[in-house]
């Protein structure tokens, strides 16, 4: 078994095909198939299966796989750092997040990143979802990610910033807009503007409504909650957003965030494959918004965690 047995190994899993490893590692088919049957033979079973449709992964090859994807990521972080120290080069921030956190997160951070650091370029790959978001970071094309929070992921470690509350975005002339708050139970009878089903916050947002009795038919989907605020401008729905954006909205006099009572707050923060193995100018934009977040501090219910 070899290093790179194993990297080609992870890439055909991640692919699902031995002729796009191949022509992505600028070699041939039968070579890539070699790098897989050596492991095969070596551990006595079968890791992958082909199918009319496809590269199958077989049980025990997910379990090579998960085993051994988290290391090759830090591995490949390594390098890449080491390859920077010995160049001499100053780095770059890297992050994976949607245009709106980008926005209503990030601002501040960038401004007074960029006053400490004007030379170190700055790179937002776009994900319109959290699991997207950490493909980007799975493929190494972004260092860290900003993301919903709703559980452990594995292969990746978590380090939660903020727990905001939720509040029902309504436009100013809704007949809703003068509540002070809403009850979940009320929310049944709302035009519900939801992100799209494949979200972290779609998920969050419709799994607690459920657990409160409440299951909400979308009216229509959004790609992310600044579309949704355009159109409960426009007065055709209601959408449920977090604290952060419901305050950046109501500025606008058109809409009012008014506060959910029984929904729990939605952790957002930060995804990676190692912290520890993060360049130095991504731990410290980690530390300026951290310090930035204490601006929301006001909100009822909003907590800023401590970094772990």
């Amino acid at each position: 078994m070899t290093l790179e047995d194993l990297r080609t190994f992870n890439a055909v899993c991640e692919a699902h095909s031995l002729s796009a490893v191949a022509r992505a590692l600028g070699c041939t088919q039968p070579a890539v198939a070699q790098h897989v049957a050596r492991l095969e033979r070596e551990m006595g079973v079968a890791l992958l299966e082909r199918t009319p449709k496809g590269i199958v992964v077989t049980a025990a090859g997910r379990l090579l796989y998960e085993a051994t994807s988290a290391s090759l990521g830090a591995l490949a972080m390594a390098r890449h750092e080491i390859h920077r120290l010995r160049d001499g080069k100053a780095g770059r921030l890297s992050i994976a997040t949607g245009g709106t956190t980008v926005r209503h997160f990030m601002r501040d951070a960038v401004i007074q990143f960029r006053k400490r650091y004007p030379d170190a370029p700055i790179h937002f790959e776009p994900g319109d979802s959290t699991r997207q978001c950490l493909d980007v970071v799975a493929r190494r094309a972004a260092d860290v990610a900003f993301v919903t929070i709703s559980g452990g992921v594995r292969g990746f470690e978590l380090r939660p910033v903020l727990r905001m509350p939720l509040v029902l975005l309504a436009h100013r002339d809704d007949r809703l807009a003068t509540r002070r708050s809403i009850r979940v139970r009320d929310l049944k009878a709302i035009r519900y503007i939801s992100l799209p089903d494949s979200t972290s916050s779609h998920t969050f947002i419709r799994e607690h409504l459920e657990h409160e009795g409440v299951a909400l038919v979308p009216a229509m989907h959004v790609d992310d909650f600044d579309t949704a605020n355009v159109f409960v401008e426009l007065g055709l729905g209601h959408a449920i957003v977090p604290a952060v954006q419901g305050r950046s909205f109501s500025r606008s006099g058109r809409v009012v965030g008014i506060p959910i009572q029984g929904l729990p707050p939605i952790p957002v923060g930060w995804a990676a494959r190692s912290f520890a193995l993060l360049p130095p100018l991504a731990l410290e934009f980690m530390d300026i918004l951290r310090k930035t977040a204490g601006q929301w501090a006001d909100i009822r219910g909003l907590e800023v965690l401590a970094d772990t």
